[in-house]
């Protein structure tokens, strides 16, 4: 199992709206960076555990735990001349962009503010706090219980 930490904009997806899902799941979709592509084509696999992040808000933060519960597939949402993610360079056959279904798992009974882990020096070489622009980010086992304690919460 690893641990990664996925952003959102809470106006776009949020925590809730995954809860909202028809059993909790939704894919993971939009990604159009090759690094977080790559990751999301290659490393992430079912049981993976997530932090979920909300970002481009007044206090980005932590909120949440989810669980991948399917490995990388081709992102149809590349396909699809209307949407928003729209890639003319990808097809079925060159799908470019990958996606992977995540669930729902538990809130955090406290968020964990970018602010609050940028504080911590135990968390300096987390990617968040280095390359803070890609939408998927590895996270190791330090990284996720720190934050799960920071945030209130019983690492698992």
């Amino acid at each position: 199992m690893a641990y990664w930490l996925f952003k959102t904009e809470p106006g776009c997806f949020s925590f809730d709206d995954l809860k909202a899902r028809p059993n909790m799941t939704e894919p993971w979709d939009g990604v159009r960076n090759y690094q977080a592509r790559n990751f999301l084509r290659d490393r992430i696999k079912p049981g993976d555990r997530v932090l979920f992040y909300h970002s481009n808000i007044p206090e980005p933060a932590v909120v949440g735990i989810a669980e991948v519960v399917r490995e990388g597939y081709p992102d149809s949402t590349a396909l699809n001349p209307a949407g928003e993610h729209f890639d003319p360079k990808a097809s079925p056959d060159n799908p470019i962009w990958y996606m992977v279904d995540v669930r729902y798992g538990e809130p955090l009974p406290r968020p964990v503010s970018l602010e609050q882990i940028k504080g911590n020096p135990l968390l300096a070489e987390m990617p968040l706090v280095k390359r803070s622009r890609l939408s998927v980010l590895p996270v190791t086992a330090d990284e996720w219980r720190i934050i799960l304690i920071m945030g209130g919460a019983e690492p698992k």
